[in-house]
């Protein structure tokens, strides 16, 4: 037998997308997943079991699509009690929460997993079906989805490298720490958690990487140091015996019971010093493990070798049929957006699901029909922004897209940004005579702002002439005709995060609107601001 669909690993993504196969129930696939059970990963990671995601059951509104903005842990589902907020009242959950509920989830959606079963290799016969080999057994599939997450360490190229322990093995025991002095390589949540664990027991730590530490309040990538992490750079700053050290490390030596760590600082004129330690610890990151693909399928890396080089739908570069979901489909989006996480990855595996229908089963995307009238299309964005959770969670590179065509205007939800650039709605290399992409953004420049910083200017939230302008998360609404991009009108920001003002959000966009199937924006607007990229 041949199935449709291989998903190799049964975490979140993995789920997520058996799920939906479930749901529809018209096709042939099958989860295998190595371990006994699902969500694996989280029995072991994050080693100090404190997830950075955050859960918040009370939100004053009832409406379960705007509550998915401050849950981002649950998967996409329309059963309530598949909600991870039903699971906890903890803000930052532990571990073991996820793993009672990924493995709830698999039951109750009725996911065809196999566990126990470790794939060994993936090739690809002549007629493009894919074999799986695990153990004695042979799995084939026409199309194959890896959701195994980054599952090895990332290991730089760094003298010495394997003298350090990795975060995947280290004692997390304070007291196996007793007055020793630790470096830390890494300057990810996963050093910086370290650290703080290791505060009260450690006689020094110095936490050292080549670049400089991000804050994710600032970039807005939640993947950057988070504010629950950062107690560590108090204990720098007010001189408590701990450092960061920016630059590379050049090698690392035994000495004696200890080691001779070879620094070179970056802020300090290329001075190179040695520093000696007691524990080197490795907090890195992870990547992709390619190994069980053979020759015949082996994907492209991308990111230093780290993820699978990806098309538009998460599709490799140079193995046609081989797809990508969850944490590795972030190569798309990387430190740009979310979908490297469950809030963000829930979403982009719904349109991955949305995408394979299209492609390989002739499904087209799901779009509702609306009057076609700029009043009617105008309603329409403003009731979505104000309260998608797809739009707001992936910022940028999901939009909802209004097309219009002979008379008809038709509204499909989480599109792929760049995919509807590339093949339009219509069909593959398809386009519409006219079609406007919504999405949610942040500002040009926005992680370069100080959101703390009062001296700086921001644009009053009723300066409809310099929304454009306006750091903060805000609609921009995208008109393209015949699949060209010809204008672009950004909504003001808001505080409550509601764009619904008749004179301040609505009359301004229905006039656009109304501008653009009339013909006449594109005559003298630009395609995107100078300052914008040009994604669409």
């Amino acid at each position: 037998m041949t199935l449709d669909y291989l998903i190799i690993g049964a975490g979140p993504a993995g789920l997520q997308l058996a799920a939906l196969l479930e749901a529809d129930g018209q096709r042939d696939y099958l989860v295998l997943e190595a371990a006994d059970r699902p969500g694996a990963f989280f029995a072991h990671y994050p080693r100090h079991r404190q997830l950075i995601s955050i859960n918040k059951p009370h939100t004053g509104s009832d409406d379960p699509e705007l509550n998915l903005r401050l849950d981002w842990n649950s998967l996409l589902s329309d059963d309530p009690r598949l909600r991870f907020t039903e699971y906890t009242q903890r803000y930052f959950p532990d571990a073991d929460v996820m793993l009672r509920y990924l493995a709830d989830f698999a039951e109750a959606t009725g996911a065809r997993v196999r566990y126990g079963t470790r794939v060994d290799r993936v090739s690809r016969r002549g007629d493009g079906v894919f074999e799986i080999r695990a153990g004695a057994e042979v799995f084939r599939a026409r199309r194959v989805v890896v959701a195994t997450g980054v599952s090895t360490t990332y290991r730089p190229d760094i003298p010495g490298f394997e003298l350090a322990e990795g975060y995947d093995a280290m004692s997390v025991d304070p007291s196996e720490y007793l007055d020793q002095r630790v470096l830390i390589i890494g300057k990810g949540n996963s050093a910086f958690e370290t650290a703080d664990n290791l505060l009260e027991t450690t006689a020094l730590i110095h936490v050292a990487g080549r670049s400089s530490v991000r804050m994710a309040w600032r970039t807005h990538y939640v993947g950057h140091l988070r504010a629950v992490n950062n107690n560590f750079l108090d204990t720098y700053q007010l001189k408590s015996a701990n450092a960061i050290l920016d630059g590379n490390v050049r090698r690392i030596e035994r000495d004696g019971d200890g080691f001779l760590v070879t620094f070179s600082f970056s802020r300090a004129d290329e001075v190179i010093k040695q520093l000696r330690y007691d524990r080197v610890l490795a907090c890195t990151g992870f990547a992709f493990d390619a190994s069980p693909f053979d020759e015949t399928c082996r994907p492209e890396l991308a990111i230093d070798d780290r993820f699978p080089a990806q098309t538009d739908a998460w599709e490799s570069v140079n193995v046609p049929g081989l797809y990508f979901a969850g944490t590795l489909s972030q190569q798309r989006d990387f430190k740009k957006s979310t979908c490297g996480f469950i809030h963000g990855f829930r979403y982009a595996v719904r349109a991955l699901h949305h995408i394979l229908e299209r492609r390989h089963e002739g499904v087209p995307w799901p779009t509702t029909e609306l009057v076609c009238t700029p009043q009617a299309i105008t309603d329409a964005i403003i009731a979505r922004v104000n309260r998608t959770s797809a739009l707001w969670q992936v910022f940028g590179f999901l939009a909802d897209v209004v097309t219009v065509q002979a008379g008809v205007a038709s509204y499909a939800q989480e599109v792929p940004v760049d995919y509807f650039a590339r093949a339009g709605l219509v069909g593959e290399q398809g386009h519409h005579e006219h079609a406007f992409a919504v999405t949610l953004e942040y500002g040009p420049d926005h992680d370069q702002v100080d959101p703390f910083d009062i001296t700086v200017s921001r644009i009053a939230q009723d300066n409809v002439g310099r929304a454009h302008d306006a750091a903060y998360l805000h609609p921009v609404v995208r008109y393209h005709r015949d699949g060209h991009p010809v204008a672009v009108h950004h909504l003001a920001e808001n505080l409550e995060n509601r764009w619904d003002r008749p004179e301040v959000h609505v009359k301004p966009l229905a006039a656009f609107v109304e501008r653009c199937l009339a013909g006449a924006e594109g005559a003298h607007a630009p395609a995107v601001e100078a300052h914008h990229d040009a994604r669409v």
